[in-house]
């Protein structure tokens, strides 16, 4: 993935701070410790960016994982349904089931998406 530094693909995917790129969001690396999925840090140690730019500000990744959730759901109809010929219940209940198992994924590239809408690699503002 080093050939992406610089990019929002890789901040998006690895979760590092969307400026500099050298260190994770989150306190916990792991998506699936439900109580820490939301835990992130104030500030990054390395360039100093402050992650909650406002009150509230990961609300608006609530929209994103929309999206996000709805690509997750069409792969996976597109794998129950077209690749192993499941009929349309049992592709439902392969739908539900991809949903469910990969929401805390789907949860932190809202919120990495989101951020990475608004700040930018290598273009440090002063949002104290």
């Amino acid at each position: 993935m080093s050939f992406l530094k610089g990019t929002k693909i890789y901040s998006i995917v690895t979760g590092t701070c969307p400026v500099c790129q050298n260190e994770s969001m989150y306190k916990e690396s792991n998506p699936y410790k439900l109580s820490k999925v939301f835990e992130m840090y104030e500030r990054c140690s390395h360039c100093n960016t402050k992650y909650k730019i406002e009150p509230s500000f990961f609300y608006g990744a609530m929209y994103v994982s929309y999206g996000v959730g709805i690509a997750f759901a069409v792969i996976a109809f597109l794998l129950g349904n077209l690749l192993l010929e499941l009929n349309l219940l049992n592709t439902f209940f392969v739908i539900v089931g991809t949903l469910i198992v990969f929401f805390p994924v789907i949860l932190r590239l809202s919120r990495n998406i989101w951020i990475n809408l608004f700040m930018h690699y290598g273009k440090k503002k002063n949002l104290s």
